[in-house]
């Protein structure tokens, strides 16, 4: 069934989940099509992608790096359907998800809990709350200010209730235009992006049960086929749902002992922005589940540059879940400040989302990290990353005060 001798592939079958993003598929090849040609010609090896056809949105890859010949099938698992469904609401609501995730983290003690970890991802779930307010505060001051000037003109009961009517439509109308302005600002994505998963204090939401296990189905069935390594890559929040996937699949007996590789690339998670909120139970069993198998290898890649995720901490120890017999993740960086030149990083200054993006970019001072390598290159993730020492300045500090995991 494969071919691998441990150290070479020649065959792999990728699978990507994104995270909370509404955007179609589409855009992940074009952003793998691109970035794989600047990294190609940076590096001095050879990439091209082609057309895959088939029932799940994907692209062939062909490469020649090290002087080996690689073919590598890219599938992205979908769920831009049901973010999209999540964020289809209109202003009044957004605030009301702005409340209630506001008071989840809060009153729960998750918030404080995660400030205890990184500032800059816990900073970046106050933005849209910030700029939400702010808003808000815009529309109003412009609406009052509309009133007043109107009452100013004329006086009466009647014209009064006219002016009010007035001002609120203008004050809504603000609003509206700030929603349809978001591609600027983020503040509602970020904010349906929060309250996805705290909707459910930490719990699965109902619409990812079903697609998950179709995921999984996936992944059993790349792993009967002849492939010389299967590959898992979450990013952001596509990092949790790839751990709970990969539980229920090993749990399944899903994984043949004669099969190919299978690997797990965590990249930018957001892991602790889930598993502190109280009714994570099943990702906390999960995540202490798979960082004791045997069945994978699971490296997990952040940077402290990348404002947007928990950069270095551990997901299982931070979690408060991790077993004696831990394994993984093995945790290193992506180091930006060594891996990107100066210029470079001048560029990215304060554009936060494509930081959070670099992951699945070009490197111009590539180092061991190596997105394409890895995912079309000759070698399985274990080989690859199998001697590399863990980071020396990943965090591990356990300060989840929910540690209850589901039977």
């Amino acid at each position: 069934m494969n071919s691998s001798n441990g150290e070479t592939v020649t065959r792999r079958r990728v699978f990507y989940i994104p995270g909370y993003d509404p955007i179609p598929p589409r855009r992940y090849r074009e952003l793998y099509r691109t970035e794989s040609t600047k990294q190609a010609d940076i590096s001095g090896y050879d990439i091209a992608l082609s057309a895959k056809s088939g029932p799940r949105f994907g692209w062939h890859v062909d490469s020649t790096i090290d002087g080996v010949q690689t073919r590598s099938d890219i599938d992205v698992l979908v769920w831009s359907d049901i973010v999209q469904s999540s964020m289809d609401v209109g202003v009044f609501q957004t605030y009301w998800i702005l409340l209630r995730t506001a008071w989840i983290y809060i009153s729960t003690g998750a918030l404080s809990g995660l400030m205890k970890l990184r500032r800059g991802p816990v900073l970046a779930a106050l933005y849209p709350v910030a700029i939400l307010l702010v808003q808000l505060l815009i529309a109003i001051a412009l609406g009052s200010g509309i009133y007043n000037l109107l009452s100013l003109i004329t006086q009466g009961y009647l014209f009064k209730s006219l002016f009010l009517i007035i001002s609120l439509g203008c004050s809504y109308g603000v609003l509206s235009w700030f929603k349809i302005k978001d591609g600027k600002f983020f503040a509602y994505y970020l904010m349906h992006d929060y309250g996805f998963s705290a909707r459910w204090r930490g719990a699965d939401p109902p619409a990812m049960i079903a697609r998950r296990a179709a995921f999984q189905s996936d992944i059993a069935e790349a792993l009967t086929q002849d492939w010389d390594e299967v590959l898992l890559v979450g990013h952001s929040s596509g990092a949790h749902l790839g751990v709970t996937v990969l539980a229920d699949l090993i749990r399944a007996g899903q994984v043949p002992k004669d099969g190919p590789r299978l690997a797990f690339l965590s990249l930018g998670q957001v892991v602790p922005m889930v598993s502190y909120l109280p009714d994570a139970k099943v990702l906390r069993r999960d995540l202490a589940y798979l960082s004791a198998r045997d069945e994978l290898f699971w490296l997990d890649v952040t940077a402290p540059g990348d404002p947007c995720s928990f950069a270095l901490c551990d997901p299982v120890k931070v979690s408060g879940v991790a077993p004696e017999g831990q394994k993984w993740p093995l945790v290193i960086s992506a180091a930006f400040t060594q891996t990107l030149s100066l210029d470079m990083q001048a560029t990215l200054k304060r554009r936060f989302f494509r930081l959070h993006f670099q992951y699945l970019c070009a490197f111009d001072r590539p180092a061991q990290y190596d997105y394409f390598k890895i995912t079309a290159g000759p070698q399985t993730l274990k080989t690859r990353f199998k001697d590399h020492a863990p980071s020396p300045s990943r965090i591990e500090t356990a300060a989840n005060r929910y540690t209850e995991m589901a039977s």
